[in-house]
């Protein structure tokens, strides 16, 4: 047990009786002064506070008091709960809140709460670098690998080293791949300011003269680069879940009867293994999408920093959409001990995004046509608005061939930022009932999923200027770091001085004593699909036990690999998300 665990259990037993009964929960990040400020408050107890002040922690005067408004009622571990909205307050300062008999910690209003998070964060990707590694300051899977199910003969020897590991373990997708590099160069397009240049090509400190976040990218994209070796080849992974032998520090396995190469899985089209099962493949369109948008995007960014680099980008783009044309539909990952996989269910938002950044490059009608008929065949992510869905089933969680063709083509703006909304009411309609406005479905990865409907608000704000969902992308972004039943960020090591994980699921942090800054981990599950998981088994008591309930849980523990794994992709998205409230104080200065 690290010593800070010990403290916090410390402090908690010292201040059980008070704390496990009335609570505020807030954004440790703290509050912009020209945007939304709410936390949440919630009771064990029947008595319920008509009023919420806000002190200044300097003079301890009261400087904005408010009626609690709304009674929400019980959520979670709580029997009833309140918003308490202090947006009116503009003044920068440190404050907290009080309401009844509970308070809140201590927090900022400043214009710059969110300043130099995304490149803090940026920190987990370099962490996740397969090949070259510089956190271990060393290589690893360096011999990747054999293939299976491609044209050529199984176990024929191909180069494919480097990339991110996926998340804890060392399994690569290219799916997650191609959709965290799409995201960071999306970060660098549209917020070019926030990032800065502290590390090398390789991830070691030291200045390159690029902005790490595109350092960051392009190291996915020269992966991805090789996982399209040829025009009609592309490859779907490396390695499966006989990787799941232990926590190791990532070096050389010896777990796939080849040495120290690992299978690599070609996106064969046909259903491929799964246990003694086989998946639910039937195309390609849903990987070759992903690329083809990740490529075209990579084009624009770098064609004016590496014009030869961004030259085979863009033949890439062209080479991968052609083989999803030809082999529509899905390509689910294999695996051959358990039955977890990457359940991916659509495809048509990918050939939509796919289409649309074709589309920005050419100009030509074909692809805006095309575009316009994937997108209309998938108006609404399927997710939104329901309870529950099959692991990474809808992925990549937001249908980004919506924003993108909207920006790209104004005659259909408005059509895309409709489909946009009536995604964001469904969830809307869920998450008005309840304090936190939650409506975003418990499932595996409900971080990265709460993460993509933020962005989605971000998004359509930007498409249409309509400010109705402020308050609800808010919502789920200060649910990411802190104010959730569990009052504690799901970002490690962010912010430093707030309750973050400690003890994730991750081999760096519990075997190497490396922290895992900036990952962003999977966060609560339903209580039954928890009970249900095969080899969980928490390892130290659980602090949060006061909060848990039969709604969700969540641990900060090593044992719970499906609340506390942090995940590359879901990290990616949040550096997105990250960067846009970091530059809403700062200039604009667009990239094409």
């Amino acid at each position: 047990m690290c010593l800070k665990r010990a403290l916090t259990c410390i402090l908690l037993l010292l201040s059980a009786t008070v704390f496990s009964q009335s609570v505020i929960r807030i954004n440790q990040l703290g509050y912009q002064p020209n945007g939304i400020k709410v936390a949440v408050w919630g009771t064990k107890e029947n008595v319920v506070p008509a009023a919420f002040e806000l002190i200044d922690s300097a003079t301890k005067k009261v400087v904005f008091r408010h009626s609690t408004g709304k009674k929400f009622g019980a959520y979670g571990p709580f029997a009833h709960t309140l918003r308490l909205d202090f947006t009116k307050y503009k003044t920068s300062g440190v404050y907290f809140l009080r309401a009844g008999n509970a308070v809140s910690p201590s927090f900022k209003i400043h214009k710059d709460v969110y300043k130099g998070t995304a490149d803090f964060t940026l920190r987990y990707m370099r962490q996740q670098q397969c090949g070259f590694n510089p956190y271990t300051k060393d290589s690893c899977h360096t011999h990747d690998g054999y293939t299976l199910y491609g044209p050529m003969p199984d176990s024929t020897r191909i180069d494919v080293v480097g990339g991110w590991h996926d998340a804890s373990d060392y399994l690569q997708y290219s799916t997650t791949s191609a959709n965290a590099a799409f995201h960071l160069l999306a970060a660098y397009r549209d917020f070019p300011n926030v990032f800065g240049d502290a590390h090398q090509a390789n991830g070691l400190e030291g200045k390159n003269n690029i902005p790490d976040v595109l350092d960051a990218a392009r190291w996915g994209m020269d992966w991805l680069k090789k996982m399209h070796p040829k025009d009609d080849w592309l490859f779907n992974q490396i390695a499966d879940d006989r990787d799941h032998r232990g926590m190791r520090i990532p070096k050389e396995d010896t777990f796939y009867g080849r040495g120290f190469e690992r299978p690599v899985y070609f996106c064969s089209g046909k259903p491929q293994m799964r246990k003694d099962l086989l998946n639910e493949t039937k195309g390609v369109a849903s990987t070759a999408g992903k690329f083809t948008g990740a490529f075209a995007l990579g084009y624009k960014v770098f064609k004016d920093i590496d014009p030869d680099y961004a030259k085979s980008l863009y033949n890439k783009a062209f080479t991968a959409y052609e083989m999803g044309v030809k082999q529509p539909g899905v390509h689910q990952t294999a695996s051959v001990v358990s039955p977890y996989i990457y359940a991916e269910d659509n495809y048509v938002d990918d050939m939509h995004l796919a289409a649309a950044e074709l589309y920005s490059l050419t100009k030509q009608a074909r692809y805006k046509n095309e575009s316009l008929h994937f997108g209309r065949q998938e108006k609404i992510t399927p997710w939104l608005g329901k309870d529950t869905a099959k692991h990474y089933q809808w992925y990549p969680f937001i249908n980004v061939g919506h924003y993108a063709l909207g920006k790209y083509n104004a005659a259909n703006k408005k059509e895309m930022a409709g489909y946009y909304r009536q995604g964001i009411e469904l969830v809307w309609k869920k998450a008005k009932n309840n304090a936190f406005y939650r409506g975003i479905p418990f499932i595996w990865c409900s971080n990265n999923l709460t993460t993509s409907f933020a962005i989605q608000c971000l998004w359509y704000k930007d498409l249409t200027n309509d400010t109705a969902y402020d308050e609800l992308m808010q919502a789920n972004l200060d649910w990411l770091f802190g104010c959730n039943p569990w009052g504690t960020s799901m970002v490690y090591g962010l912010p430093a001085w707030g309750d973050t994980p400690v003890d994730p699921h991750a081999a760096f942090s519990k075997i190497g004593n490396m922290p895992v800054d900036g990952g962003l981990v999977d966060g609560p599950v339903y209580t039954n699909i928890y009970k249900n998981l095969i080899g969980i088994r928490l390892v130290d008591e659980d602090e949060y036990a006061d909060f848990q309930s039969d709604l969700a849980v969540y641990h900060d523990d090593y044992g719970d690999y499906s609340t506390n794994e942090p995940t590359m992709d879901g990290t990616a998205s949040l550096i997105y998300l990250l960067a846009a409230m970091e530059n809403q104080n700062q200039p604009v200065k667009k990239k094409p």
